[in-house]
């Protein structure tokens, strides 16, 4: 049965941050702050004209980022399983009204004692959360690759860059920089995805900004991009904002875009299904690059890279994100030897850490 259009609207809200409350208790309060403000927004969607069928909201959009808390400090502080107290008001309105609704969230589940992921989830129409993605890339959180052995042994491949087929069509969830690594899409769109939902919470990069038309085009996937209203998370000062909630179409044009940081419902623009899949099938030259994909020629050039190391936390989870330079130290000396990095002249020191924890 074909797909009617369908809207999809970008829920650009502000959002307080757990870390910097006083205490877990203040911290809880802070969330159903968040949690109230986020449902508020998309109630006030759904009784606009353009009524949306599926909303994204921020990344960090109910906590907030930890701000270099320790990991145990930051699971007691603000993580919850996927389907608990946090995204339980998502999952009661998305059922009570009948929509879809993406986002992210710090997730810690009891099958894996001791370690938090970046999880982006979504939430269907009959109020159960219908897919989570554990963030792989990162740069200041745990991530499933830090113990790849345990969990690709019990982890089902379909599940480790999820993809869901639903009325809407085949969705998949990226958060934030992620956007900026070509193979996590790239899998996804392998998996199916026509939709990229994208949660984020960032200030302005052009080469973010750029990321975003790539995904698109090298996977001939629309792009729904949610950020954060007022300052982003990593900015407790105000200087860097949000903004620039972007929805993009599977050829790249823009169908909708505000470039202020202010909180609003108004990106919003109904999604042709039915008119990507007639494009992904037409053969118009390297412009569709499904049909004239070369995979094979690529596979063993990342079957030889070997450069930042998993199973790093196997044996004992991250406690702490400044753990990770030991990593990345390996990461360098891996590069080096192939020749990607130069080694640095003698007595020169290692630029200075810019990640933002």
């Amino acid at each position: 049965m074909p797909i009617k259009p369908w809207r999809a609207t970008c829920i650009q809200m502000q959002s307080e941050r757990a870390s910097q409350a006083p205490d877990d208790a203040a911290a809880r309060e802070v969330i159903k702050r968040n949690q109230a403000r986020l449902v508020g927004l998309i109630e006030k969607a759904l009784a606009s004209d353009e009524r949306p069928d599926l909303v994204v909201f921020p990344e960090f959009g109910m906590s907030g980022p930890p701000l270099g808390m320790q990991v145990a400090d930051w699971i007691a502080r603000a993580c919850d399983r996927i389907d608990g107290w946090i995204t339980k008001p998502l999952r009661d309105l998305a059922k009570r009204e009948g929509i879809y609704i993406a986002g992210n969230m710090f997730e810690a589940p009891e099958e894996w004692p001791g370690r938090y992921f970046n999880s982006s989830f979504i939430i269907g129409p009959e109020g159960t959360v219908i897919l989570n993605y554990r963030r792989v890339n990162v740069a200041a959180f745990p991530s499933v690759h830090d113990f790849m052995t345990d969990y690709m042994r019990v982890t089902p491949m379909g599940d480790v860059f999820p993809v869901v087929d639903t009325p809407l069509g085949k969705l998949c969830v990226i958060a934030c920089g992620e956007i900026t690594v070509p193979e996590v899409a790239r899998c996804m769109m392998l998996n199916g995805a026509e939709v990229i939902l994208h949660p984020t919470n960032s200030r302005h990069s052009v080469l973010q900004e750029a990321a975003k038309l790539a995904r698109v085009g090298e996977n001939m996937s629309y792009m729904i991009s949610a950020n954060v209203a007022g300052a982003i998370g990593f900015s407790p000062d105000g200087t860097h904002r949000g903004g620039r909630s972007h929805i993009i179409d599977h050829m790249g044009g823009t169908l909708a875009f505000r470039e202020e940081a202010d909180e609003t419902t108004s990106v919003s623009a109904l999604i042709d299904i039915e008119k990507l899949r007639r494009d992904r099938r037409a053969d118009i030259g390297l412009a569709n690059p499904h049909l004239r994909a070369r995979y094979e020629m690529y596979v063993p050039y990342y079957a030889a890279a070997r450069f930042y190391p998993p199973d790093y936390y196997l044996n004992a989870p991250m406690t702490h994100a400044s753990q990770c330079e030991g990593a990345v130290a390996i990461a360098r000396a891996n590069m080096e030897r192939v020749g990607v990095l130069q080694p640095l002249a003698v007595g020169a020191a290692e630029p200075v850490s810019t990640v933002e924890l």
